[in-house]
């Protein structure tokens, strides 16, 4: 479920941080901080899972807290709890390895009570909900549309839940996005995404070889860059835009069955994103003038990329 570009951004950031540690980190270490950053995207998955199921599941406390006043009006007696029994909502919840995660990671104890409460009131509020419970019925579209209300419409736009989110996890500006995606995906067919299956075995392997390779391999990849560097100092290249080059060089020489233009177009980005306002043009000219090279010589050994899929 992971992208590459997320992946990529995992060992752009391991190997930052492996680079500013002191001497005498080992690559093993890298390894398992690289694996750290998976775990850490994962968790923030799970806990949007569980703040979502929360929302949804609200109804059912909101009814016994209402039938529970002193004097329960006919309103307080009778609060509609459909979306307590949404088919949807109960293939999250009961989903095995989403359960062993939440209670692994106490998710139950880092959730802000007060917050879901507040938007499922602005749910209960919402024209969008009084058509779902208006309903009788249960078809797929309508169990689906009402979680996505929530995910979308409510909780993503709600200032406060973003706060408690960036509080809890520090890696939302890098994960957010691809994480919402997975939900969504897996929204709209829950039987084709399988949320154990954070990372597959492939995506995983392609993390750990380019980690590796650049650790491995960074006195010959720097060769290949030094040298158009021109006027620059290597010393002064900005500490990030060195690790993307040696990132994009590698893949460019040991990763076969990744089309060069991918690789160029990933890098630059990247650099955009993380990077200086200069680094994108600066790191799209070294890493096309090193594949310009490496077309010239020979030297680059690419498979057919659609016959490799």
């Amino acid at each position: 479920m992971i992208s590459r570009r997320n992946i990529r951004v995992k060992v752009m950031q391991t190997l930052y941080t492996w680079t500013t540690q002191a001497d005498g980190a080992k690559d093993a270490d890298a390894q398992r901080l690289l694996q750290k950053h998976f775990d850490r995207s994962r968790d923030l998955l799970q806990y949007m899972l569980y703040f979502l199921s929360e929302v949804a599941s609200y109804a059912e406390l909101d009814s016994y807290q209402r039938r529970s006043k002193h004097l329960p009006s006919a309103e307080d007696l009778n609060v509609n709890i459909k979306i307590a029994g949404n088919e949807l909502l109960w293939t999250i919840k009961e989903d095995p390895s989403l359960a062993a995660e939440w209670n692994q990671s106490n998710a139950a104890s880092r959730i802000d009570r007060d917050l879901v409460r507040s938007l499922y009131q602005k749910m209960a509020a919402s024209t969008q909900y009084h058509e779902y419970i208006a309903s009788e019925s249960r078809e797929r579209k309508s169990e689906r549309a009402i979680l996505e209300f929530i995910l979308e419409e409510l909780m993503l736009p709600d200032d406060n839940f973003i706060s408690h989110i960036e509080e809890l996890f520090a890696n939302w500006d890098d994960d957010g996005e691809m994480v919402v995606q997975i939900i969504q995906g897996f929204l709209q067919k829950p039987a084709a995404v399988h949320i154990d299956q954070f990372i597959s075995g492939e995506k995983l392997q392609f993390a750990k070889s380019l980690l590796s390779t650049v650790l491995e391999k960074r006195e010959h990849l720097e060769s290949y860059i030094h040298p158009k560097l021109k006027n620059w100092d290597a010393e002064r290249i900005a500490a990030l835009d060195m690790i993307l080059m040696k990132m994009g060089v590698a893949e460019l020489l040991y990763f076969e069955t990744i089309p060069p233009k991918v690789t160029i177009n990933e890098y630059i980005e990247l650099a955009k994103e993380y990077s200086t306002p200069q680094s994108g043009q600066f790191i799209n000219g070294i890493l096309d003038g090193i594949h310009k090279d490496l077309v010239t010589a020979g030297e680059l050994h690419k498979t057919d990329f659609r016959k490799s899929r």
